[in-house]
């Protein structure tokens, strides 16, 4: 339960329809909750250097969505306009969504506020509706503002819980190796460490850090070294001694301010062994405040030209047309509709299609699930009262709820948001009790329109999404292996490189999981690359415990053999490309790898396996 965010959450939607009851100005004060909460649907619990951006980027896309729907509703556009107009901003807002999820959040609340503004009653005077979506966004940022209560509790540092998570997720990984829950608890790692680099971002170049941020980044990096080794023995199959085990989770609570832990004395006797031996030695100094050297290198600057490339590719373009024909088909509807819900459907539309939230087809049946759940308790909280300042209330103990049920389930995060819209809507007078049940059937139709056009009928189905994502996996353990292979003596920039490949593979593991949830032919299909993932991922852990061979027992890289992966990489790359899945199976280790075999030849022969 993310108790800080939804106590904001509640404050940032209650103040401003309170003072809208109070001052006569509620017109203003629904609009202003409203980008409350937009707000809060974008808040994290993130040092205000991430949270700031992520939140003004959202509501900037929410702000001009809001103007652009406002101003064809003033100007009282027909129905062919205010569609062509909708349609334009459904392209933009699908291409938006697919370079990222900071995107796909913008994206969505560009076509959402749209759609709102087109069809809300307007406050007086018109143009002040965006503006208090601003104003009220605002205020939920100024009750996040960063204080430095984590400089004496460092329990409160949001970095440090992350950190300590890794960490604790580090030692449950070293706890399953030689076990079946050795590949769950990797991929758990895995998670933690995403979320902690999301926290602590590239450093500016020719800018200094705090000391305390130095710190947290020495302490990741360490971190990262032992991941490097960790994920070799668990490929390996070798366990390690309890003691050692058990450090990382200490390591976790002397970075929230606990005692410092005492190195436990063991006798490492492989290559795997011995790297994980000083990787973890290193972290423990660094967490200690001592010199340590971890082994790594600076992170790799951001490329600023990304997010411009990805917005002009065809993968954004391709989505943009997706989100555009589902809207056209929408605004087309819902000129059948009566007056006054026009604006449901496309609404309903943009919340299914946002790219990252899973399965579409999942989404669809969720969000007409939760719809009729939230109608119905919305019924009953206005059979019991209709009182506005209780109302309100209502409305911001549903928007506490989000951060919660956003990360626990998309219907239940629907059937929350459904009373909150309907509060909303009651608050601005435009609708009453009759009204409701039609919201049900508004959903069920924009459901409709998303599984024939957005999903049926479009080429993008899950295959094509998981695809992509392992070439792109499989282009970066090439990179990972070849700088392993290529500069032995020299080994620092490598760890960056396994991060990219495990960040690359947590994403094509995730598309994998949601196209198991799409019905038959999708949903079969995505199985076929289950074992292609899985091989991967193992593949990865070779090329660590090929590493540690390298570096510390000796072994010379092996042309051949590194060779033979090369080959097999580029043929999974081409079978990816054109759609064809492989159908081996490569069996999962169940014993210790020899040390004195190369690691690198045993994952050759998997692969040889995997594509017959």
């Amino acid at each position: 339960m993310p108790r800080t965010l939804m106590l904001r959450a509640a404050l940032g939607m209650a103040t401003p329809l309170f003072l809208g009851l109070l001052f006569g100005r509620l017109d203003l004060g629904v609009f202003a909750g409203l980008g409350a909460m937009h707000a809060t649907m974008n808040d994290r619990v993130e040092p205000a250097r991430l949270r700031a951006p992520r939140i003004a980027a959202a509501l900037f896309a929410s702000s001009l969505g809001m103007l652009i729907g406002t101003a064809l509703q003033y100007e009282g556009g027909d129905p062919l306009t205010v569609g062509l107009a909708l349609t334009a901003v459904a392209f933009a807002s699908g291409a938006i969504s697919a370079t990222g999820p900071r995107g796909s959040s913008s994206g969505m609340l560009l076509l959402v506020s749209a759609s709102l503004g087109s069809g809300m009653a307007l406050p007086r005077p018109w143009w002040a509706a965006p503006l208090m979506m601003l104003a009220g966004a605002a205020f939920v940022v100024l009750l996040g503002l960063p204080h430095r209560a984590h400089r004496s509790f460092p329990r409160s540092d949001p970095r440090r819980r992350a950190l300590a998570a890794a960490y604790e997720a580090l030692g449950d990984t070293l706890a399953a190796l030689g076990t079946p829950q050795g590949a769950a608890r990797r991929q758990v790692l895995t998670a933690r460490l995403n979320q902690l680099q999301d926290l602590l971002p590239h450093a500016r170049p020719g800018r200094q850090e705090p000391d305390h941020v130095q710190r947290l980044r020495r302490m990741y990096e360490a971190g990262l070294a032992a991941t490097e080794t960790a994920t070799g023995l668990l490929w390996a199959w070798r366990p390690v001694p309890p003691a050692v085990a058990e450090l990382p989770g200490r390591l976790a609570r002397a970075v929230l301010g606990g005692p410092q832990p005492e190195y436990p004395g063991w006798e490492p006797d492989t290559p795997a062994l011995k790297a994980l031996d000083i990787a973890l030695r290193a972290a423990t100094d660094t967490v200690a405040g001592r010199p340590a050297e971890p082994g790594t290198a600076p992170a790799p600057p951001p490329d600023p030209w990304r997010l411009r490339v990805r917005l002009l590719s065809g993968g954004s373009v391709r989505y943009g047309l997706r989100v555009a024909l589902c809207i056209a088909v929408a605004e087309l509807a819902g000129a059948l509709l009566p007056p006054g819900r026009t604006y449901w459907v496309p609404m309903t539309v943009a919340f299914v299609l946002k790219p990252d939230l899973g399965s579409v087809f999942l989404r669809a049946v969720s969000r007409s699930v939760g719809t009729v759940l939230g109608v119905a308790v919305t019924a009953a909280l206005l059979l019991a009262t209709t009182d506005k300042w209780a109302l309100a209330l209502i409305a911001s103990g549903c928007v506490a709820l989000l951060p919660y049920s956003a990360a626990a389930h998309y219907g239940l995060n629907t059937a929350v948001m459904t009373p909150m819209a309907l509060v909303l809507v009651q608050l601005g007078g435009e609708s009453g009790m009759a009204e409701f049940w039609p919201r049900v059937l508004d959903t069920a139709l924009a459901s409709a329109i998303v599984l024939v056009f957005g999903y049926l009928l479009w080429p993008e189905r899950p295959p094509h999404r998981i695809e992509p994502r392992l070439v792109t996996a499989a282009t970066a353990l090439r990179e990972y292996l070849a700088s392993v292979a290529g500069s032995p003596q020299a080994p620092v920039a490598e760890v960056w490189l396994r991060r990219t490949a495990y960040r690359a593979l947590a994403d094509a593991r995730q598309e994998v999981q949601q196209g198991l949830t799409e019905p038959p032919p999708a949903g079969r299909l995505a199985s076929q690359w289950l074992p292609a993932t899985a091989a991967l991922e193992r593949l990865s852990g070779a090329v660590a415990a090929y590493a540690a061979q390298i570096r510390y027992g000796g072994r010379t890289p092996e042309p051949a053999e590194i060779q033979r992966v090369f080959d097999a990489l580029d043929h999974l790359t081409a079978a990816a490309r054109a759609h064809q899945p492989p159908t081996g199976r490569a069996a999962r280790p169940t014993g210790p790898h020899d040390p004195s075999r190369s690691a690198i030849g045993r994952a050759a022969d998997e692969l040889d396996v995997l594509l017959g």
